[in-house]
């Protein structure tokens, strides 16, 4: 059974005309994660925003996003509101784009708690406390209340992904969460996102470039370039025997900066890697 459909999605920009993605259509499994993998510019976190309605005010679309059965295209954007977060809830790339810089931290977390659930100011701040330990997060009170800027990209993720867990949404959408960290931080978010898949049992979008992380979180793997699905299958099929030339041309320069890298480093290049 599917969480989420996706039908002839189309997205232009209504200025200038210029259409971006012609005509998308996939699915997403309940329960599973689906990468959504390509190039700069082709077209997967504008793919995602369009499934949230968040894109851009000159952005328009079409096409049908079925969420359990329900369409979110004909929904009014009150109705819409009260789905994102509570429902589907997206992860982003710069953690500081999704924190107001004139408040602190905490409060975001509040409003965002107080407008779906109605909970107290003492509720919200002892679930988030709870939430905000199990990602790792020393001091939760202290760190609700930091201005983002006070906080690395790594624990503005963590809040995000400890806001996740006491939203228990159905469809978390990860947009490239580890782009702007360290790697240590990288594989740190990539543990924290499959135990929030694992505790909740929800479904999972996962978008990056980084084929490492890619081959690790999902279960299948949704190949897009310059706005077009040009293929999709099992994690395991798209890396060992993938049909499309683009695929194989991303899977082999993910291989061969491996082993450049190994090899600078004094290492053997393993082909599984």
């Amino acid at each position: 059974m599917n969480s989420l459909e996706v039908k002839n999605l189309k997205v232009w920009d209504n200025l200038t005309g210029e259409v971006i993605i012609p005509n998308s259509s996939f699915h997403v499994k309940k329960g599973s994660c689906l990468a959504i993998v390509g190039e700069s510019g082709s077209g997967k976190s504008l793919t995602c925003r369009a499934v949230m309605r968040l894109t851009k005010a000159n952005i328009r679309q079409s096409g049908d996003i079925l969420f359990d059965g329900v369409n979110l295209s004909e929904l009014p954007e009150k109705e819409m509101r009260k789905r994102r977060g509570k429902q589907l809830c997206m992860i982003l790339q710069n953690g500081m784009r999704a924190f107001d810089p004139s408040c602190v931290v905490g409060v975001h977390l509040k409003e965002t708690l107080a407008g779906h659930f109605g909970w107290s100011r003492d509720e919200i701040t002892a679930k988030m406390a709870k939430a905000m330990e199990s990602v790792m997060l020393q001091d939760p009170i202290a760190v609700m209340n930091k201005y983002p800027h006070q906080l690395s990209g790594g624990m503005l993720q963590r809040v995000m992904i400890a806001l996740a867990i006491v939203l228990e949404p159905d469809l978390v959408i990860a947009d490239e969460p580890t782009t702007a960290l360290d790697t240590i931080s990288q594989y740190e978010i990539v543990e924290q996102l499959a135990q929030l898949r694992k505790r909740m049992g929800c479904s999972m979008i996962f978008i990056s470039h980084d084929l490492g992380i890619v081959r690790k979180i999902s279960d299948e793997v949704l190949v897009m370039k310059e706005g077009e699905v040009v293929e999709r299958g099992s994690t395991a099929a798209i890396f060992s025997e993938a049909r499309h030339e683009y695929t194989r041309y991303l899977v082999s320069s993910k291989l061969s900066l491996n082993h450049h890298f190994r090899n600078l480093m004094g290492g053997v290049s393993r082909a599984e890697d």
